[in-house]
């Protein structure tokens, strides 16, 4: 990264009318950067940061800058003033960061010097090292971290994301989004009051409002939303800083939006403590709006949200280094700029009334445009649209959308919909899809780091495909395709609709759109829609030349079908071509003829297609864009191969084979990866049509990733551990799987519809390049071209999930453009034959058949009946010609025999008879109906059909609602002849009865491989019939047939083509009918339009013979209310199914069962069928004896396939995953194979049923199984009764065992007998081992033995042992044994153990005051610091708030992040017996987990019996009796994080309650007001019964006023498992022995009888103590080994017992701790509701009093005086102007302490200072709480008055100090503000004159200063000096003056013994403040006239009012002069007195 700082320029020259308006350009390497213009200036100063991305490559040497200076003209070209060149040869060696380059001239264009200078700083960032070498997992390993600006990989990330979110269950779910505003830093705007708000789903929290520019929050907000993870993840948590001081209008200061999913691809779901970069969302030129630190958390089912750690320089760490950025760059504006082109195929969307109407006067409307389409594009929120195009299916906007974002994104989608306009109803959408930002562009970081070095890589520009790996989005111009509903349209509401809003799998093509998107790093464009330019729109046009492609499919099979009913066909349809109800595309033979489906025998239907296939073909045109399509099959054959070889590796890992066989298949997978990397290059772009800016890119991102990767295998190839392999190859095939994603697919995915008779029932989408033929390579072929794939079509909008499937089949496609046709005849199979056909139709009239009688009918039509045809008017399409005469060809696919496929059918007819009411019964008109009433045959007419024999006469059926004879009853109403309902009582107004008379039949011989049956062909013209006009026909004819038809074909054949590619020649339709006024377009509208069929012959098939092993199935669902399911297989191949037998009451059915299906018979070439057999599909039934069997899942195998009977090859028996509704439903061991049958050897295969053979079943071994049963806890009543006498059954390998019975559940819930023993024979195999099951049986009255719960142990592994080894683990626990043990071992009673603390005690006061005075008063002090918080701080971590603990010696404790049962060094705590849940009921609802209803606690142990051996010792042996204990309980809560609020404030009131057995302690009294993370500090002490107590209840409640407490959420803990675990968890064992101080011993035994007791648990010989050491285990250990450099504290216990602890500190118990418990609750059970630090004590009372408890009261803050003494003040800004035209301000001081802003004080007013001095003498006194441990100060204040408590907040110490000008008749003005960290104090300048902003600009930036001078002011005491205040104006920060003050922290204590007063006021002293000596000008001009008249009036005007009396003066005396001087001068004259 280089970044250039244009500082400013000095003297550029005039213009000749004012002042330039300077900008400067910088150019680096032909990249362009300006600054903003300055307005008319000529020393401008723009402090504006450039910056160059360099993409990873490092600095030339030899490069240079260029910088010029323009005058910014707004109409014309900017005018040059003059440029400079910076040499960055400095920077580019290295031996400087940063380059100041100071008053560098700048020249005019001649060269000479323009007598202007400018000033910039050039820093250079270095990219990585390129040297970095990743471990040997590839991509898996971790490459160094990267450096701040180095890319991170945004493409490994959004992989990593999209792993993560696959994970989750695509279903309506619970998350909770938690959000944690913590605070902001240099915020702009003065005198501000910020507030921030959080929106996200709709909801919307802000936070309190604080204070100044950097403010301090720490708020936590929660958001609970439940829906689809896929729709949350398209959410974005927008954080908007809003100052609550201003107008609405303009309050906002800055936003930062960030996209949910972007947050839950992070790891742990969740972006910690980092800095958030805001920025105004409406100017995109302002530049940082200030920073917000936040913690964002998504949190889903399962996810425990990790802790926050605050580290001790938290509040002062680097804001650059901590910035949260999605690749490691600064966020710039880019501008995605979107061209819309155009549309097509937009499908109807409207119906007009005069299309309506046309259509009803039988006219043909113009449907096609009926659509008024625009495209909306939405972005990170910004949504924009087009035009409108009324009437239009195929638009051209011709428009760009210019988005405006932050470059990187962190939202990844925009989002494309095309809306139909509505003028009165709401917008429908058409479609919607998306482009992925993270598929179309690249950090460059995602491959390896060779490339950071090159410095010849060229930088990227969008439009030329050159950079390096990195690029900016960039796509198209191509088509994206469109999915959604099916596109017929109909006046309903569209049941799929929500499939067009991009919900679900679209089930039909709606259109393209054809769109480019660039991305410029630039500001705002002028026009957000724009028009495109003509350029581009020729530019465009050549990525639109489509070429013909040509698509075939053969349907091999169709089977698996559920029921009969309408004939079926399929239409295969790519894009608009082949839909055949659409009318814009020519007809194709795009459908298949209609078949009905036959009975299969056993389960299913399936279609007789037997060795004529149909074939669809279709004809379309789309772009060339193979280069892509060939890329992404390469990539998908290496993936494929790949995950083969992965397969093989896992089950050999599974099936432990030995090393040198799993390094066979280990070296095979890794040597074809390099080789198939090697052999398979992507294609080359070269010469290839439309290329696009981003295929380049994609090619260079994927071979330097595949490179990489094979590089990565090389150096995998040394690696020792294969197993640990395994993790590294999965990450490659997710890594090959993304690169072979492809985002610029223009070709849509081939469509397979399956309709039964008109209407659409189930589809299959299939991706063009999946069956798309290559000429590059055969790996570029599609994975499916021309082979045979099984397709399990499903049903639109499934909520089933798949558990129904609606058809099975085979299908044999190829796509290959038309120019490479000829190759398709490779491919093909059989023989391809077209023919045309009509169909000959005739009605019965008076007995007689004719063309009368034909309602709606033609003589000739197509299938349907409704479309004339003539056989006359045919014509052959172009190139084609008729090779046989028209001909009567019968289709047996059609006709429907009621007995086809079955062996056993029952013929049916009833006989009918008529009265009038109250006469006799006679027979009816019609004697013999069938049972719709529609006329039959007699009993004596019915044939047998060949090759079928009678069973039995026929008889009444009487086993009906029916009387004795079998008949029913009914009143016929007119109009009907028949009643519509029967009775079997008869009543006298009955006028009609029947009667039912049924025969069966059977097969004679079995039926011939389920091909159509050779049956007598019936009518020998070809007719079949049917009794009404409808779809049903038969062969032969019946009295009852009313309608009969024949078909006629003409076969044709190409003119000159041979081969199978002469099929792709038929295009259009066959005939048009020209005497009709019909048009041609109305002909192929018409349902099954008049086009050739085509099908495919085969003239030989081949025998198979199929054996399914069917070995057992685990895990499945529970279907019945007895916890079971009767579960059976249903096993389907092609054509026929079996069924297994049905087994009782299991979940691990064992079947043992080869199913045998014998003379299959398959078309097509054996070894096709080799490579691609069909599927074995195995579906899993419950036998339900009422009501319709359910089913259990669903499972999928490819046979083996031996096409060599005599081959001694074997299938192997593997579990394959059982698939229920989407997800696994257990598993199946199961084997097939399919074997090619030859003339000499059938005899061989023998079909008799049978077991699975040896040689396939599991290999098994005598194997013993030692069952310890201890007991059954919290068992639920059954059926409304408590579960009272239990006993268990345990059966596994089909042998059973049951325990005794339990007499008294209540009083103890042990097993009386508690070990039980099977034997059995198991396979050796540990991946064939059946499962244990559990079963609990309740005994009740009447021999009632219900099963009231159960349970399935599928893994025994962990249970295997060696029988002749003796381990330690016993079965004993330490404290059991103590207990069981005899009394003498307890060596101590209470007495003596309160004898010796008190001796102990009295002993160390005695020492004590014997010490020196000062170790006394330490020892009293260190009681005030050192508690029990220091010890946790201590361990947690927290440095700042635990003192110095650490220092002393003293222990610490060990914090887990989890649950004490979730450390896996403690297995669980479940060692001596685990805990098993137990089970009951059907499984209701798919999604949940069945009922837990208990507990069984036991364990087992599984080995081996050897043969003629003695058998080996027992393994439970020597248990502890199993008699209730009474226990004291203590449980210690220490803190809550992060609990879920439950109050409207988003706060939370929580308190304790916690429970076990019935005693109960509820703690509201202690609650704590508004908070979600309370310390408790609280220790709760109960007694309680074990085991029936065993389970401890806490909860955290919420304490309301007036509603009901609401619970936050639990835990439960099982404190039987802790009291009998062998790890001592019933009491952590500190680090040292302590008998005084925070550490004292709390268990009820000395270390020396635990370590006595563990010998004895062990079988190890007693520990022996010789002086100072111990021997145990064989090893001696010493006290110095222990405590060698450990500091030797006065607390200490004796040296033995300490010596003792420390030998059993190394034996792996469990140690003084605290663990983090989540807490959950019912409303979100599987979200956590916050977490609880606590641990639990348990000690038994049978052992004596334990020590005394831990003391975990929270600390109490302490109160401190702040006093703030305002000396003086300068350099003020003189804000006012007098009436006398000088500059003063009225100057006075105002501060207070963050977060207490209540306390605000101020000094007096120096008023008229017009020099900016002021004089004050005033002292502000602050007095607050302070936590010194955690250095915060305790704030309590209500936040309104209407709360009821005060909240408390923890706010650092930080004085706030403004000065202000007082004004009397106006608002006060602001001058400027000062703000102090008192724990990072910012010494003051001795001087003013040293004074200056620059003190506190480190400060503000965050960069945590070096110098030691910025110290605690709590250490200092008391600072004095000067400090600046600053005042923002446009932008910058300004001197508003300079304040003199002393500021000091004063305890509580020193301030009773120093006391001072505020402002001057009693007691003024410590010091003494005097009255300011301020000049004489300083005073109120309101309140003192005289003085306004002496300083304001007479300084100012002395000389005016001198000169005016002057001159009044001399006026008075000219006056009087004037006045006697003629008066003198006549005197003077007369003289009168002489």
């Amino acid at each position: 990264m280089l970044r250039v700082q244009v500082v400013s320029a000095k003297g550029l020259p005039k213009k000749k009318v004012g002042y330039p308006d300077p900008i400067v350009s910088v150019i680096y390497k032909d990249v362009k950067k300006k600054t903003k213009s300055v307005d008319s200036e000529v020393n401008p100063e723009w402090n504006e940061v450039l910056e160059f991305d360099l993409k990873g490559a490092a600095l030339d040497s030899n490069s240079f800058l260029d910088v010029v200076v323009k005058d910014y003209e707004t109409i014309g070209k900017d005018k040059f003033l003059g440029s400079a060149k910076v040499s960055l040869r400095d920077l580019a060696s290295g031996q400087a960061k940063s380059l100041p380059s100071k008053n560098v001239p700048l020249v005019s264009e001649s060269g000479q010097s323009v007598g202007a200078t400018i000033d910039l700083v050039v820093s250079y960032q270095a990219p990585p090292s390129a040297g970095s070498t990743q471990s040997d997992g590839g991509d898996g390993g971790t490459a160094n971290p990267p450096a701040p600006g180095q890319s991170v990989d945004l493409r490994q990330k959004v992989a990593r994301g999209v792993e993560s979110r696959h994970r989750l269950a695509n279903k309506t779910q619970d998350f909770q989004i938690r959000v944690r505003v913590i605070q902001a830093r240099q915020l702009p705007g003065n005198n501000i009051k910020p507030v921030v708000k959080v929106n996200t789903c709709g909801d919307t929290h802000r936070t309190r409002m604080k204070r100044g520019n950097n403010p301090f929050f720490d708020e936590i907000f929660f958001f609970n939303v439940h829906m689809l993870p896929s729709d949350l993840f398209d959410q974005y948590i927008s954080i908007r800083v809003y100052n609550a001081f201003s107008l609405r209008a303009d309050s906002l200061m800055g936003e930062f939006k960030v996209d949910i999913g972007y947050v839950y691809d992070e790891t742990d779901h969740c972006i910690m403590r980092k800095w958030l970069l805001l920025n105004d969302p409406d100017d995109s030129n302002s530049g940082s709006k200030g920073y917000l630190k936040v913690s964002l958390f998504v949190v889903g089912t399962g996810n425990d949200p990790p802790v926050e750690k605050t580290e001790a320089d938290d509040d002062e760490d680097d804001i650059e280094s901590n910035l949260l950025l999605p690749a490691g760059v600064t966020l710039r504006w880019a501008n995605l700029s979107l061209k819309v082109f155009k549309a097509e195929d937009i499908p109807q969307m409207d119906n007009t009334p005069a299309q309506f109407l046309k259509e009803m006067l039988g006219a043909e409307g113009n449907k096609k445009n009926l659509v008024d389409p625009f495209l909306e594009a939405g972005f990170a929120g910004i949504k924009l649209c087009t035009q409108i195009k009324e009437k239009n299916a195929n638009p051209d906007w011709n428009q760009v959308l210019n988005l405006q974002v932050k470059f990187p994104s962190m939202c990844e989608r925009i989002r494309l919909t095309v809306f139909d306009w509505d003028r009165l109803t709401g917008n429908d959408a058409i479609g919607t899809t998306y482009l992925n930002l993270a598929k179309i562009a690249s950090s460059g970081g995602e491959v390896e780091e060779e490339h950071a070095g090159n410095d010849d890589i060229p930088s990227y520009e969008a439009t030329t495909g050159e950079s390096e790996v990195g690029f900016l989005p960039v796509f198209g111009p191509c088509y994206i395709n469109l999915y959604g509903s099916p596109r017929e349209f109909s006046g309903l509401p569209d049941p799929y609709e929500a499939l067009n809003h991009g919900k679900g799998e679209g089930v039909a093509y709606r259109g393209r759109v054809l769109v480019q998107l660039t991305t410029k790093l630039k500001e705002k464009e002028d026009k957000v829609v724009d028009s495109i330019t003509n350029d581009d729109i020729i530019v465009v046009q050549k990525y639109q030349r489509r070429r013909k492609y040509c698509l075939c499919a053969v349907f091999h099979s169709a089977s698996m079908i559920q029921e009969p009913g309408e004939p079926i066909q399929f239409e295969v349809s790519i894009g608009n071509y082949g839909n055949k109800l659409d009318t814009t595309c020519k007809p194709l033979s795009s459908t298949t003829q209609f078949s009905c489906a036959v009975f299969d025998g056993n389960h299913y239907y399936y279609l007789p297609w037997a060795n004529t296939k149909p074939v669809v073909v279709v004809m379309s045109f789309w772009e060339d864009i193979s280069h892509r399509l060939e890329a992404v099959n390469i990539i998908l054959y290496i993936a494929d191969r790949l995950e083969s070889n992965l397969e093989e590796f896992r089950v050999a890992i599974l099936a432990k084979v030995d090393d040198n066989q799993l390094t066979e298949v280990w070296m095979k997978l890794l040597n074809q990866l390099m080789e198939d990397i090697e052999s398979y290059p992507t294609p080359e772009l070269e010469g290839r049509t439309n290329l696009t800016s981003l295929d380049f890119q994609l090619k260079k991102l994927r071979d330097s990733a595949l490179t990489s990767m094979k590089e990565a295998a090389q150096r995998m190839t040394t690696a020792r551990e294969k197993e640990e392999t395994l993790a590294d190859i999965e990450a490659w095939l997710k890594k090959l799987r993304t690169l072979a994603e492809e985002p610029q697919n223009s070709m849509p995915d081939v469509i397979i519809w399956m309709l039964r008779g008109e209407k659409r029932v189930a589809y299959s989408r299939i991706p063009a390049q999946e069956i798309l033929y290559s000429q590059h390579s055969e790996q570029a072929c599609g994975r499916h071209c021309g082979k045979t794939q099984n397709v399990f079509m499903q049903y639109p909008m499934d909520k089933t999930k798949g558990l129904k499937v609606p058809v099975h089949i085979r299908v044999d496609m190829w796509l290959g453009l038309s120019a490479h046709e000829a190759k398709f005849n490779t491919f093909s199979q059989g023989t391809f034959s077209v023919f045309a056909e009509l169909y000959e139709n005739q009605a019965k009239m008076f007995g007689k058949w004719g063309t009368t009688g034909l309602v709606g009918r033609h003589k000739y039509s197509d299938i349907t009946g409704k479309m004339k045809l003539k056989q006359e008017y045919f014509m052959p399409p172009p190139g084609w010609e008729w090779e046989d005469k028209w001909v009567v060809d019968p289709e047996k696919a059609l006709l429907t025999e009621a007995d086809a496929g079955h062996s056993e059918f029952m013929d049916e007819v009833f006989e009918n008879q008529t009265r009038f009411p109250g006469r006799e019964w006679k027979a009816a008109s019609e004697c013999y109906t069938d049972v719709n009433g529609e006329k039959s045959q007699s009993p004596g007419e019915f044939d047998l059909p060949a090759g079928w024999k009678s069973e039995d006469a026929w008889i009444v059926d009487e086993n009906r609602a029916v009387d004795d004879e079998g008949w029913e009853y009914g009143v016929t109403i007119p109009p009907d002849d028949k009643p519509l309902s029967w009775v079997s009582a008869e009543k006298v107004y009955h006028v009609h009865r029947r009667k039912r008379l049924v025969r069966t039949r059977k097969r004679a011989a079995p039926p011939a491989g389920g091909a159509v049956e050779k049956r007598a062909l019936g009518d020998p013209e070809g007719w079949e019939f049917s009794s009404l006009i409808g779809w049903k026909f038969h062969r032969k004819e019946r009295s009852s047939d009313s309608f009969r038809r024949r078909r006629w074909r003409r076969k044709m054949a190409p003119e000159d083509r041979l081969g199978a590619s002469a099929i792709f020649k038929l295009e259009g339709a066959l005939g048009i009918d020209t005497e009709e006024t019909e048009s041609k377009g109305d002909a192929t509208k018409l349902f099954g339009g008049n086009t050739p069929t085509v099908s495919c012959s085969f003239d030989r098939s081949h025998m198979y013979h199929l054996r399914v092993y069917v070995y057992q199935a685990r895990n499945l669902a529970s279907m019945d209310k007895d916890s079971f399911s009767d579960p059976y297989t249903h096993v389907s191949f092609l054509h026929v199914s079996k069924t297994t037998e049905k087994l009782r009451a299991t979940l691990n059915p064992t079947w043992d069962q080869t199913l045998i299906f014998d003379d299959l018979e398959i078309y097509g070439d054996p070894q096709t069928v080799a490579q691609h057999p069909p599927h074995v599909v195995f579906e899993f039934y419950d036998n339900d004896q009422v009501g319709k069997d359910e089913m259990l899942g669903r499972s999928v195998l490819a046979p083996m396939v031996k096409l060599n009977p005599g081959v001694e090859l074997k299938p192997k028996l593997l579990w394959h995953p059982i698939i229920q509704k989407g997800q696994r439903a257990g598993e199946a061991l199961v084997a097939a194979e399919l074997i090619l049958k030859d003339k000499q050897g059938e005899s061989e295969l023998s079909l008799a049923p049978q077991r699975v053979p040896q040689g396939i079943r599991p290999v098994v071994q005598r194997t013993a199984i030692e069952i310890l049963a201890w007991g059954l806890r919290n068992m639920k009543s059954y059926q409304l009764a408590a579960v009272s006498s239990p006993s268990l059954v345990v059966e596994c390998g089909g042998k059973r065992v049951e325990s005794a019975v339990i007499k008294n559940m209540k009083r103890s819930p042990n097993f009386p007998g508690s070990v039980l023993f099977i034997e059995a024979s198991l396979p050796k195999q540990e991946m064939y081992m059946p499962p244990i099951v559990l079963k609990v049986i309740d005994h009740r009255p009447f021999g009632r033995k219900p099963v009231v719960g159960q349970c399935t142990i599928t893994s025994l592994e962990k249970f295997r042992c060696d029988p002749y080894v003796i381990r330690a683990e016993g079965a004993m626990s330490s404290k059991m044994a103590l207990m069981s043990a005899p009394t003498e071992h307890v060596s101590i009673t209470m007495d003596e153990k309160l004898l010796e603390a008190q001796f102990i005690y009295s002993m160390s006061a005695a020492v004590n005051k014997m010490a020196s005075p000062p170790s006394y008063f330490l020892a009293e002090k260190e009681k005030e610091t050192v508690d029990w918080w220091s010890k946790f701080y201590a361990s947690v971590g927290d440095s700042m708030k635990c003192g110095d603990y650490l220092n002393k010696g003293y222990d610490t404790l060990k914090e887990y992040k989890s649950e004490l049962e979730d450390v896996a060094e403690f297995k669980g705590l479940t060692d001596f017996c685990d805990t098993f849940k137990l089970q009951r009921g059907k499984n209701e609802s798919g999604d949940e987990d069945p009922t837990v209803v208990g507990e069984f606690k036991g364990s087992f142990k599984v080995y081996a019996l050897p043969d003629k051996v003695p058998a080996p010792p027992r393994q439970f042996r020597e248990l502890p009796e199993s008699v209730p204990q009474e226990c004291v309980v203590r449980v210690y809560v220490v803190r809550a994080l992060d609990l879920q609020p439950k109050d409207n404030n988003g706060k939370c009131d929580p308190y304790m309650k916690i429970s076990v057995g019935r005693n109960k302690i509820e703690d509201r009294d202690n609650y704590l007001p508004n908070t979600t993370n309370p310390v408790f500090g609280r220790m709760y002490e109960m007694t309680c019964f074990l085991p029936q107590d065993k389970d401890l209840k806490i909860s955290v409640y919420d304490y309301d006023l007036l509603t009901r407490d609401e619970k936050v959420g639990e835990t439960v803990i099982d404190l039987e498992n802790r009291f009998l675990s062998r790890y001592n968890s019933y009491c952590g064992l500190p680090q040292t022995y302590c008998t005084s101080g925070v550490n004292q011993w709390r268990d009820q035994m000395k270390p020396s009888q635990i370590l006595e007791n563990l010998a004895r648990l062990k079988g190890l010989s007693k520990p022996r103590m010789d002086g100072t050491s111990i021997t145990f285990d064989g090893k001696q250990h010493t006290l110095a080994q222990f405590e060698g450099n450990k500091e030797v504290h006065q607390h200490l216990g004796p040296a033995e017992e300490r010596l003792c602890l420390h030998v059993l500190r190394t034996q792996g118990l469990v140690p003084e701790h605290v663990e983090t418990r989540t807490l959950y609750s019912s409303f979100q059970p599987s979200l956590p509701q916050g977490s609880l630090q606590m641990w639990v004590d348990i000690f038994p009372k049978s052992i004596g009093a334990p020590g005394p408890p831990f003391d975990i009261t929270p600390r109490k803050a302490k109160k401190f005086f702040l006093r703030v003494v305002v000396w003086n003040t300068t350099d003020v800004t003189l804000d006012e102007k007098s009436i006398t035209g000088e500059h003063m301000s009225d100057i006075y001081v105002k501060g207070w302490m963050l977060g207490m802003e209540e306390d605000k004080q101020k000094t007096d007013v120096h008023y008229r200072s017009l020099d900016g001095d002021g004089n004050f003498n005033w002292r502000l006194v602050f007095d607050f709480e302070y936590l010194p441990a955690e250095q915060r100060c305790l704030v309590s204040k209500k936040e309104h008055f209407w709360n009821l408590d005060e909240s408390e907040f923890r706010i650092p110490p930080k004085l706030i100090v403004q000065i202000w000008d007082n004004d009397k008749f106006s608002l006060d003005d602001y001058l400027g503000t000062l703000e102090l960290d008192l724990l990072n104090l910012v010494p003051p300048a001795k001087t003013p004159e040293k004074c200056s902003l620059e003190m506190m600009e480190d400060l503000e930036t965050g960069v945590p200063r070096k110098s030691v001078d910025a110290k605690s002011l709590f250490a200092q005491e008391s600072v004095r000096g000067w400090w600046p205040c600053g005042i923002e104006q446009d932008g910058k920060k300004v001197l508003g003056g300079k304040v003199e003050m002393t500021v000091e922290i004063v305890s509580e204590v020193d301030s009773d013994q120093k006391p001072a007063g505020k402002g001057r006021e009693d007691p003024n002293m410590n010091p003494k403040l005097d009255p300011p000596n301020r000049p004489d000008t300083s005073f109120f001009w309101f309140t003192n006239p005289c003085k306004t008249m002496k300083f304001i009036v007479w300084r100012r005007f002395r000389c005016l009012f001198i000169g005016l009396i002057i001159l009044i003066i001399v006026v008075l005396f000219l006056a009087i002069l004037l006045y006697s001087l003629p008066n003198y001068i006549s005197m003077k004259i007369v003289q009168p007195f002489h």
